[in-house]
């Protein structure tokens, strides 16, 4: 996303309980609407596979976009808005499929929120040289209810939709499934597994945070303490503290920039607020997205640089539409989850003086529209936090030694099996198994494959001969970080 700090976890499961969800996982999706349930055998007469994916009860189609070596559809799929109970309505999901060969394994990905409508083919994908679908996160648009029952976005319903499109589309691709995903894409790999863990036979989680218990965020104060280098550090400080010295010249300069862009500030309650936020997200916008050695683009001496300076240098790495009611509101999913479930950071600013700030990190109940309710839920990420140290299976964990998100990832227990976390040295939110060092690297990889169902004999004799099998498209594997205003994962 642009700048993404904020509201890191707010997965609050649907959690009924344990008994819930394994009734859940070895539950058929319901029918809907009138229409056959999804796992209705699907047409073989045509051996076409638009025909066979439009043939799946309630699969609609878009659009669909050529792409050398492969046949790429976007598509609507008929969704319950409760799936517990699947006759009080639904809503159309996109998603997205990236067909390679029906021989060939199956990825599931999704980023946690929209679903990008061109052809793009994840890392896992690329390794095991196979398909992809692509999954919107329930409630962003258009993947939303009208009206919509904010009470129905949980982690558990989440994972609910990818099990129905998983158990749709598994008659037509019949070989190994992995799910994957970056930030809270890996996020929802992870709860996906959790709440339905025979579906996948593997998952790769990158850049994944794990705020197991809300109110206690000591790892994050301890990450900016020591990431990078001192004068790195001592720059972005420097930035950030002037910023709020600055706020009376830099805040009617905002006043301005609302004016020009027709900003508004009602969700957050005032410019104010907003530039605060948007001030306080910086260093850690900064580190989530940048390497080491962009810090040279840092005013090096902040107390003598221009208004225009610190202005440009904070709006450049975060952006000042971030906190406006035009920025928040295609988020406000992801914020209502932070609130609910997920959770969110706070972090102590030891560099500023107390009397420059007023707000500090707001919680996430100030970026959801208040005719929208909201109730935190602790057990939701203890739950999974739980379930992945003691039950963990065929799990791969990605971590970027320079990402803020990372400082409080997954960790595995003695319970988890032949699952792994691997943290890619000097790296961001952009970390993946290619940056990761050499011999953790191949058998990453190695492991991709042999949960795939793809690995050579000489790769299971010797797992650092593992390559990935489909060569490099720099279009279709070009990794776009999505850098969105605010702190979001």
């Amino acid at each position: 996303m642009r700048k993404a700090l904020r509201w890191l976890l707010a997965l609050a499961v649907l959690i009924g309980t344990v008994s819930t969800a394994g009734a859940a996982t070895a539950a058929q999706p319901e029918a809907i609407s009138g229409t056959k349930s999804s796992t209705s055998t699907t047409s073989t007469a045509s051996s076409d596979i638009k025909d066979r994916l439009l043939a799946i009860p309630g699969m609609s189609l878009i659009q669909e976009k050529p792409y050398t070596g492969y046949r790429y559809f976007v598509l609507d799929y008929t969704q319950p808005i409760d799936h517990r109970r699947p006759s009080k309505g639904t809503f159309q999901q996109r998603i997205t499929v990236l067909h390679k060969d029906v021989s060939r394994p199956t990825v599931f990905f999704t980023s946690g929120y929209f679903v990008n409508t061109n052809p793009s083919r994840s890392e896992p994908t690329r390794i095991v040289d196979g398909n992809q679908v692509s999954l919107e996160y329930r409630f962003f648009t258009p993947s939303r209810p009208e009206p919509a029952d904010w009470s129905k976005l949980d982690i558990w319903q989440a994972a609910s939709d990818q099990h129905r499109v998983f158990k749709a589309l598994k008659p037509i691709y019949a070989k190994k499934w992995l799910s994957t995903g970056g930030s809270k894409g890996g996020m929802t790999a992870t709860y996906y597994e959790r709440f339905y863990p025979r579906d996948m036979d593997g998952v790769v989680a990158y850049v994944a945070p794990n705020d197991v218990v809300n109110n206690e965020d000591s790892a994050y104060d301890r990450f900016f303490a020591r990431v990078g280098t001192k004068e790195c550090r001592d720059r972005l400080n420097a930035v950030q503290r002037e910023a709020l010295v600055r706020r009376e010249p830099l805040e009617k300069k905002y006043a301005e920039y609302a004016v020009a862009e027709g900003s508004t500030f009602d969700t957050i309650g005032s410019l104010d607020k907003a530039y605060e936020a948007t001030v306080l997200d910086y260093v850690w916008g900064f580190w989530q997205y940048s390497l080491l050695a962009d810090c040279e683009s840092i005013p090096a001496d902040a107390k003598n640089a221009t208004d225009d300076d610190i202005w440009t240098s904070i709006d450049t790495i975060i952006g000042f539409s971030a906190y406006t009611d035009q920025g928040l509101e295609p988020y406000t999913p992801y914020y209502y989850q932070a609130g609910t479930q997920l959770g969110a950071p706070t972090i102590k600013f030891p560099h500023i003086e107390k009397k420059y700030i007023r707000y500090g990190y707001q919680p996430p109940r100030n970026f959801v529209p208040r005719d929208i309710s909201m109730r935190f839920q602790p057990q939701a990420m203890r739950d999974v936090d739980n379930w992945v140290k003691n039950r963990a299976r065929h799990m791969l964990f990605v971590n970027g030694q320079n990402d803020p998100w990372s400082a409080e990832p997954f960790r595995l227990g003695k319970g988890a099996k032949d699952s792994y976390v691997f943290t890619a040295p000097g790296l961001n939110h952009g970390a993946k198994v290619e940056s990761l060092v050499p011999e953790q690297k191949a058998l990453a990889t190695a492991r991709i494959l042999e949960w795939a169902g793809v690995a050579s004999t000489a790769v299971r004799s010797n797992p650092s001969v593992a390559k990935p099998l489909a060569t490099y498209d720099a279009r279709l594997d070009k990794r776009n970080i999505e850098r969105e205003p605010t702190l979001r994962p």
